[in-house]
């Protein structure tokens, strides 16, 4: 772990691998990253590969290095306590990653409304805002037929989740970038990364 990003505090409210990658380079170059799910875990808590216990290898690996607060987000009350933190106040903080739809309690708009100069880093499936994953996008691209089996009829896709890997690097550097433009025009602004 070095310490680049130290000082600096960015909340993050996603699920998967892109965003949770995101916050895990943000902490691994010295950042705090405080993670929020709701009570109980979020809809990647016990995703597949897990240990015998039944704990999700990715969960816990893409989230090491992080603080974590559990809210019931299925209440109004939860859904403020999250905007709250992600908007507190402090020179490095209104930074947030997150995958939650744009439209959503997470939306610019709600979060501007609190903090006018909050950075948003939005992954999202698709450009129109659809929901994807590394495996949809694999299957999209047709890359799966470059390096899988000559028969073609059966379905086929590399464990890889490079797609991911690759969206969590660019909002990560995304955030950095933007973070850098605040602190020379005091502005906040919404990265969307598809």
């Amino acid at each position: 772990m070095y310490d680049l990003l130290k000082g600096l505090r960015v909340v993050e409210g996603a699920a998967f691998i892109a965003g949770p990658s995101c916050g895990l380079y943000l902490a691994q170059m010295g950042a705090e990253v405080i993670r929020f799910d709701n009570i109980g875990g979020g809809p990647d808590f016990r995703r597949w590969p897990v240990a015998p216990n039944g704990s999700s290898f990715y969960w816990e690996g893409w989230n090491k290095g992080k603080k974590s607060v559990a809210i019931d987000l299925n209440s109004s009350r939860g859904r403020d306590l999250a905007i709250a933190i992600a908007t507190a106040p402090g020179e490095n903080a209104g930074l947030l990653v997150t995958n939650y739809p744009a439209g959503g309690f997470l939306s610019c708009e709600n979060l501007t409304a609190r903090r006018a100069d909050m950075i948003c880093v939005r992954v999202m499936g698709w450009p129109d805002g659809a929901p994807a994953m590394d495996y949809t996008v694999h299957a999209a691209s047709g890359l799966p037929n470059l390096t899988g089996p000559v028969d073609a009829s059966e379905p086929n896709n590399q464990p890889l989740p490079a797609w991911d890997l690759l969206t969590g690097a660019q909002a990560a550097f995304a955030l950095v970038a933007a973070e850098r433009a605040r602190q020379a025009n005091g502005e906040g602004r919404e990265v969307r990364i598809a």
